[in-house]
């Protein structure tokens, strides 16, 4: 899972370089400048340099044809990141994204931490291998891809905005071989995403963050280390969160887990990093890899 990495495309960020505000001191959403900032408030802050961390809680299900659904596991997740301001001679002022994320697999019915997990369909005792993505980083600007503005397509009920985006995917799987594309080997998923919060906070151009509530949707393979081959089935992955005002507000298990395993996520990666993106699978393929290497 890779929420930040799909989250980013949809957003971006402007700061100083354009006049985006009203003159009642609200950001202007019928901007380009100001379609930017908004976004931008919602995913980092208006202040470079600037730590915010997002938590997720949610549940995994397994659907095999033929079979009642089954819940695998909780879900415990955090992202930290921070952005920087930069600029592109053809896609004009924009925002440059570093972060890092974790998420965490739960056990059912008493939310500890998963080690090993009892595989009902292989009857295999798998190692689970958490998520831990470092870095998932996302570079955007004023203009898109295709060279025109942006505006944000504000939609207000009752004081609060709303967002929603889905990202189908479909790319070769890292763990493929060099023949897969004569005989399959591609990651087909889709992750849903939805923002909502204040409305007058969002505009607000004296305040540089916004505090949205977040839900995630994933629809996926089997994860690799549950060793589950070609069978047939997927997973859904429910979760809901927000930004937290600090990382003191993550649970009580990430934090003892971050401390433990995870140091480094305290904080964001260096607004420099050059890093290629990590994801679950790339992530297992290191593993995997390390294990031969020890052998």
């Amino acid at each position: 899972m890779r929420l930040t990495r799909f989250i980013a495309p949809a957003l971006a960020s402007l700061i100083g370089a354009y006049s985006a505000t009203t003159s009642a001191g609200q950001i202007d959403p019928d901007t380009p400048e100001g379609y930017l900032k908004l976004n931008r408030k919602i995913q980092c802050s208006l202040e470079d340099n600037s730590p915010q961390v997002f938590q997720w809680f949610g549940r995994a299900y397994a659907r095999v044809p033929g079979e009642r659904d089954k819940h695998l596991f909780n879900l415990d997740g955090m992202n930290i990141r921070q952005c920087v301001s930069v600029d592109d001679p053809e896609r004009g002022k924009g925002y440059k994204m570093v972060s890092r994320e974790i998420m965490l697999y739960l056990d059912p019915k008493t939310n500890e931490v998963l080690r090993t997990w009892e595989n009902p369909w292989t009857d295999a005792s798998n190692e689970v291998i958490h998520v831990a993505n470092d870095p998932v980083n996302h570079t955007n600007y004023v203009r898109g891809r295709d060279g025109k503005d942006q505006t944000f397509n504000l939609e207000d009920i009752n004081g609060k905005y709303f967002m929603r985006f889905e990202v189908p995917l479909f790319y070769t799987n890292p763990l493929a071989g060099d023949y897969q594309k004569y005989v399959g080997g591609t990651y087909h998923a889709t992750e849903i995403f939805d923002f909502n919060g204040d409305t007058d906070v969002l505009l607000d151009a004296d305040q540089n963050v916004a505090y949205p509530v977040i839900s995630w949707v994933r629809i996926a393979q089997w994860l690799p280390w549950m060793e589950m081959g070609s069978r047939s089935g997927l997973l859904y992955f429910n979760a809901m969160g927000r930004k937290l005002e600090n990382y003191e507000q993550l649970s009580d298990t990430m934090k003892k887990e971050i401390e433990a395993n995870y140091p480094e996520y305290t904080a964001p990666p260096p607004v420099s990093d050059t890093r290629r993106n990590e994801t679950s699978w790339t992530y297992m393929k290191k593993i995997i890899d390390q294990r031969a290497a020890e052998q």
